[in-house]
């Protein structure tokens, strides 16, 4: 072997192909799958190219694509579509669960663990806000000012506690 991508891709290719050939000859085999399981492949097939080859990056992209199929197979099987109207804040979400599992795979590189967390809570709040507003039937629209506040507070935490310095 060159390398360990070729082996990683190598895998990968087998793996697609073999799915292919399967649906070619039992065509039945994958009818409860719908399409946005393929949307979930490519992300799954990303998160395993991060995991093989030891590459975090290709974790945040995997996460992205797989998350949102996530969302359209959700809109999918309930015929939601309307959810988008504030399923959209969870992309940020997956963006920082990508990060975090970048840092995790590739613990040779920098490590952006709070951004990671950042994203989530700021997917998390944006998606308490919007889907109580605009269709969860939340009674948060009110309350939504809370969130800046705590936002504030967790600011002014966070400078009062001072990073390690590494000697």
């Amino acid at each position: 072997m060159k390398n360990r991508s070729d082996l990683v891709w190598g895998i990968i290719l087998i793996i697609i192909g073999a799915c292919l050939l399967v649906t070619r000859v039992f065509p039945e085999t994958f009818n409860f799958l719908d399409w946005p399981f393929s949307i979930i492949g490519v992300g799954a097939i990303f998160l395993l190219a991060a995991l093989l080859s030891r590459t975090g990056g290709l974790a945040i992209p995997g996460c992205i694509i797989a998350g949102i199929g996530a969302i359209l197979y959700y809109q999918e099987m309930t015929g939601a579509w309307d959810t988008w109207a504030y399923a959209w804040t969870l992309i940020p979400g997956f963006v920082g669960v990508g990060i975090l599992l970048s840092g995790l795979i590739d613990r040779s590189g920098p490590k952006f663990e709070s951004s990671g967390l950042v994203l989530m809570a700021i997917s998390a709040a944006g998606f308490i806000i919007f889907g109580g507003t605009y269709g969860l039937g939340w009674q948060v629209g009110a309350y939504w000012p809370l969130f800046i506040i705590g936002l504030g507070v967790i600011v002014l935490i966070s400078a009062f506690i001072k990073p390690k310095k590494k000697e």
